[in-house]
């Protein structure tokens, strides 16, 4: 059976917070998706509150997805801990609140939804994103045909690899975290699709979500300054993956741009 799954990326600031908690219904019913993933990460900015989280899945998302900005807001943890539909990375250390996969029960049948951080250029050292698919594809085994990786990092050459290295073992691979969306969807011929930036739901006329002349300020030396968004008009950009829930293979891959 041919079903659609909603990838939103990276939602940045008040604004997109609130672009997605009045469209995403009717983006549902236009894309006709039947399961839907939301990269909230940066919904307070930098970091996401509970509450925020809670309002990303009252808009109509099956599941929030998180990056290196998982436990900024405190308030958050607790919720890591307790909510099935809230991932972070599972690369992160084992000590970390949350879990980074789950099977999740869609209309068409289970999803293994899964969320892993990459390594290039990163402040940190995770574990290796790759050896750790490979962990959690063992480990849920044939529960579900279909199969969803949001991988949450800054080289395009460590997406396009992680792609090319799940191709045919997973339905969608998708990137996420530089919120510049790309060019490059495709279905890799083992049978996944794939793109490398979702890009970002959140202000137009900005610098990935910030005020330009912010981000101008920055690269001319001066002082950090603690991030503002900028104003003006609204995106939500994101892709909308066509699968055959038989037997977990993409079948079209299409961007999704929206401005408000």
């Amino acid at each position: 059976m041919e079903v659609r799954i909603l990838a939103i990326g990276d939602v940045v600031a008040k604004s997109g917070l609130e672009l997605v908690s009045r469209r995403l219904r009717s983006v549902k019913k236009l894309t006709g998706a039947e399961f839907v993933v939301v990269n909230g990460e940066n919904a307070s900015g930098v970091g996401i509150t509970s509450r925020q989280a809670e309002q990303i899945l009252d808009a109509g998302a099956d599941a929030v997805t998180l990056g290196n900005h998982a436990f900024q807001k405190e308030d958050i943890l607790e919720m890591l801990d307790d909510s099935p539909r809230i991932l972070r990375p599972h690369n992160f250390a084992s000590q970390a609140p949350g879990v980074g996969w789950q099977i999740l029960e869609a209309p068409f049948g289970p999803v293994l939804l899964m969320n892993l951080i990459g390594r290039c250029n990163m402040d940190f050292g995770p574990d290796n994103p790759f050896t750790a698919a490979d962990r959690i594809l063992r480990e849920a085994g044939d529960r579900a045909k279909v199969r969803l990786l949001d991988f949450h990092a800054e080289a395009t050459s460590e997406k396009l690899a992680m792609g090319w290295y799940l191709d045919g073992r997973v339905t969608a691979v998708w990137g996420t975290h530089t919120h510049v969306q790309t060019s490059d969807h495709r279905i890799l011929p083992g049978g996944t699709g794939y793109i490398t930036d979702l890009g970002m739901t959140g202000p137009r006329d900005s610098v990935l979500g910030i005020d330009p002349e912010q981000s101008i300020r920055m690269f001319l030396g001066y002082p950090r300054e603690r991030y503002a968004a900028a104003p003006g008009p609204v995106k939500l950009e994101g892709a909308v993956f066509t699968v055959d829930s038989a037997d977990g293979r993409c079948l079209e891959v299409r961007p999704l741009r929206l401005e408000d």
